[in-house]
């Protein structure tokens, strides 16, 4: 038999009512409550950074390889890839072009950045974007006009699908184009819903007087967002200095950079957590051993050791985490799980690139929290049991 475990089996239910039934709850919520924070903190910063990247990269592909610019970046120098090319990694490599202009109604004139996009571009991701109309239909022999603009752009001019619209291009000699709006698109990010217009690359190459297969640049999407560098790394060495192989994060670096500050605030957060529910513990087990002080005393008497003694406490500490860590995973999955499906907590896009509170579960990072509180916290309740040391037999019989 256990002795240890079994005395600490015998003392773990106190009695309802009674001081040690309290110290018990009390010490189970800190726990609980503590895992809490720490699931719904990374369940939401894991959420948070892969829907702000995931537009990014929607809408500007993991790599863009375009050639080097000394002039305004909207002024491109066409550029043509091989007819195949086949490296590991890559999933799909769309070809784009800028063209910078004025749009122009009947009340106003907004300047935007016309975006063409050939037929490799993912329409069915692009659809959760979509907020009204439909993608642009590509034609065979010539180009569309149908073109896909922001809700932003759509509420300041007054703009809506089946509506047309003048675009005036900058350059020599300026051009200009009727369009026909066909979607209104939403991301949250400022960067594309302010400016860009979504339309068909074959207008851009007429505009530019380029052959058919130019394009001003080409994005690439990789299968693993973990092999980005190593498909930069490959497309480089493919194409030498001649071209500019970029990564998107380095595009919109400070982004990117701030998404990293995230991390930064959840690590501090995860610390201050961990700290309280160590602290918690150690004046729990110091509460618990000096309200069984005469129990104590009398396995003393008896010739038990310290070292029995202090497993005792530290058996009944681990009882109150594994109980603490099952209501923290009920509260947090749950709540987190509530979020994820009914979107109940909600966020202004202008501030935050998205009108909800967004969650992401990884089961591996959920794995590790329970083991990092389960292991730190029970670690660190040896040190209220080596007051069991200090404890005297006859004065502790006595005591009150």
């Amino acid at each position: 038999m256990n002795l240890p475990y079994f005395i600490s089996n015998r003392i773990s239910t106190p009695k309802a009512g009674t001081f040690s039934s309290t110290i018990h709850k009390v010490a189970i919520f800190s726990i609980g409550i503590g895992l809490t924070v720490m699931i719904l903190a990374f369940a939401i910063m894991q959420g948070f950074k892969n829907t702000i990247k995931n537009k990014i990269y929607d809408f500007s592909g993991h790599i863009q390889i375009t050639k080097y610019v000394s002039a305004n970046a909207y002024n491109e120098n066409p550029l043509k890839l091989p007819d195949t090319l086949h490296l590991d990694g890559i999933k799909n490599i769309v070809p784009f072009a800028f063209k910078a202009g004025l749009l122009q109604t009947n009340e106003e004139v907004e300047g935007v950045v016309f975006k063409g996009v050939g037929r490799s571009f993912d329409s069915t991701e692009f659809k959760q974007y979509l907020k009204a109309g439909r993608f642009i239909h590509f034609k065979d022999s010539s180009y569309s006009t149908e073109v896909i603009i922001s809700r932003h752009l759509a509420n300041r001019l007054k703009l809506k699908v089946g509506g047309s619209l003048i675009m005036h291009f900058f350059q020599d000699p300026p051009r200009a184009r009727k369009l026909t709006i066909v979607g209104i698109y939403e991301t949250g990010m400022e960067d594309f819903d302010n400016k860009i217009m979504v339309g068909d690359i074959g207008l851009a190459q007429r505009l530019n007087d380029w052959a058919d297969g130019y394009a001003g640049g080409f994005e690439v999407y990789v299968n693993n967002v973990d092999q980005i560098d190593a498909v930069q790394q490959r497309l480089y060495d493919t194409y030498g200095y001649d071209y500019y192989v970029q990564k998107t994060s380095h595009k919109f670096l400070q982004v990117f950079e701030w998404l990293s500050l995230i991390d930064n605030n959840v690590n501090i957060l995860l610390f201050m957590v961990l700290f309280v529910a160590s602290f918690n513990m150690i004046s729990i087990i110091l509460i618990l051993i000096l309200e069984r002080t005469p129990m104590i005393g009398t396995l003393k008497a008896l010739g038990a050791q310290n070292g029995l003694i202090r497993k005792i406490f530290v058996y009944n500490g681990m009882q109150l985490i594994v109980k603490g860590l099952i209501v923290g995973n009920v509260l947090g999955l749950g709540l987190a799980l509530l979020q994820w499906k009914f979107k109940f907590i909600t966020l202004d896009p202008s501030n935050y690139y998205m009108d909800y509170v967004p969650i992401e579960f990884n089961f591996w990072i959920l794995i590790l929290l329970n083991l990092l509180v389960m292991g730190l916290v029970s670690a660190i309740l040896i040190l209220p049991t080596l007051f069991v040391s200090r404890v005297e037999p006859i004065k502790a019989i006595k005591f009150d």
